[in-house]
């Protein structure tokens, strides 16, 4: 999916008109079956299925918040297929709706900026399950995942269900990570996809419950680890691009600790620092296959060069599995910036969103990330924004973004700045979980 980008002078774009605000549309019976319709082949190729045990109160005419998990875009495809019967808004990015808005209102969608304080969206919600009586579909933890593993759920999901006070669908999905992971730049793989569909909250609980009850239910429906289910299921990833773009995650060799000289292509993940390979193998495991030839660099003091499996407080140079890799290269940016040495800093290309149009194109700038937030400055000294720590509790960063390339997204309501690095360094990943570390650290003081 590709997105509309034209270029503008900065100042020209602040001048604009921000979009006013609409509320939201119920769709009608003929864009629901469009929507049901455009998915079918995906769904048909992935011999998808779904098991739905919900309660006979639970009637499609009964407004309910559908909360599911975000693996990929066949996501709305399952959920257009399962609630084929019942009429449903559906949440979405705010840049889903630029050169297409028409469509995405009356396909039900309801525009929101991702780990923005959105005051409307509530409001928008309320309207759509009690004036439009029709249920609402959310994907809460807002971004793809980027490891195969649950993403944090804002604290203020309680809060939201308490307001809403309607039952709460969960719906799980299985494959649809394996089939279409973020890192892997769209490359699908044959994997067959199904869901579970349950009821997680009846309106008496939403009501009867206190928040922190609800927030750890809520938590636990959304613990998952995809990785973890394909092995425990015998799914097997064939296909010879299954790494590619695998460096994307795993950006830190465990080995030397070089970041940013890992490259994921074909089956392999090479570390070209210090040689280290590792094979993504058809059950999802990494298996390390030695080196490439060059040499190990002499050791930092942290990061011996050669020696025994494990370091002295016995955390493994190699992993086998995927999310113990990103957890520890998590524990690393923690450590960075628990001592204050966590910076980040590089030019960028700058495309703002300020209205439904388009994405406009503004010119160059840098930016910068550490312990006071983000801030980028640009266009000829235009441009001068901060971004506070504690603004949000995770950041908007994608991989492949648009087929535009990776980048990372900060900025307010009034408006988004969506970074390019200018020249593709590797860093969406990082900057998340610094962004995740730095909020829970700002917050605890």
């Amino acid at each position: 999916m590709k997105i509309t980008v034209r270029q503008k002078d900065y100042a020209a774009v602040r001048a604009l008109p921000a979009p006013a605000h609409k509320e939201p549309l119920k769709p009608s019976k003929p864009f629901r079956w469009l929507l049901k319709t455009l998915s079918a082949g995906d769904l048909k190729e992935t011999h998808f299925t779904a098991h739905v045990d919900l309660p006979a109160d639970l009637t499609p005419d009964v407004p309910a918040l559908i909360l599911m998990n975000h693996s990929s875009f066949i996501d709305l495809k399952i959920a257009a297929t399962v609630f084929a019967d019942r009429p449903f808004g559906i949440v979405c990015t705010s840049d889903g709706f630029v050169g297409k808005e028409w469509l995405m209102r009356h396909l039900g969608c309801i525009p929101t900026q991702k780990f923005v304080t959105d005051m409307n969206l509530v409001r928008d919600l309320v309207y759509a399950l009690k004036t439009l009586k029709i249920s609402v579909l959310m994907f809460p933890e807002a971004s793809y995942s980027f490891d195969g593993t649950a993403t944090p759920l804002p604290e203020s999901l309680g809060k939201c269900l308490k307001v809403l006070g309607v039952p709460v669908i969960h719906v799980q999905t299985h494959g649809a990570f394996a089939r279409d992971p973020l890192y892997n730049n769209l490359q699908l793989r044959q994997v067959d996809v199904s869901a579970d569909v349950t009821q997680l909250f009846s309106a008496d609980e939403v009501k009867s419950l206190p928040v922190p009850a609800l927030n750890a239910r809520l938590k636990e429906a959304f613990a998952f680890d995809n990785w973890a289910w394909q092995k425990e299921n015998h799914v097997k990833i064939t296909e010879p691009f299954r790494a590619d773009c695998l460096h994307r995650v795993l950006y830190k060799c465990p080995v030397c600790g070089a970041e940013g000289k890992t490259e994921g292509k074909g089956i392999t993940l090479t570390c070209h620092a210090c040689g280290s390979v590792w094979e993504l193998t058809e059950d999802g495991t990494l298996e390390k296959c030695g080196a490439a030839g060059r040499d190990v660099p002499e050791s930092d003091g942290r990061f011996p060069a050669a020696g025994p499996d494990t370091r002295p407080d016995g955390t493994p140079f190699d992993f086998t599995h995927i999310p113990d890799w990103y957890a520890w290269e998590r524990a690393c940016v923690r450590e960075e910036i628990a001592a204050g040495t966590y910076r980040m800093e590089l030019p960028v290309t700058i495309r703002v969103l300020r209205d439904l149009t388009a994405i406009y194109e503004v010119g160059d700038g840098v930016l910068t990330h550490d312990e006071t937030g983000f801030h980028l400055t640009g266009c000829g000294g235009a441009l001068d924004y901060h971004h506070s720590p504690t603004a949000s509790y995770s950041l908007y960063a994608d991989y492949f973004w648009y087929e535009l390339g990776d980048m990372v997204c900060i900025g307010s309501g009034e408006m988004l700045y969506y970074c390019f690095p200018k020249a593709g360094e590797n860093v969406a990943a990082k900057a998340r979980l610094a962004a995740e570390e730095m909020y829970k650290m700002k917050k605890r003081r």
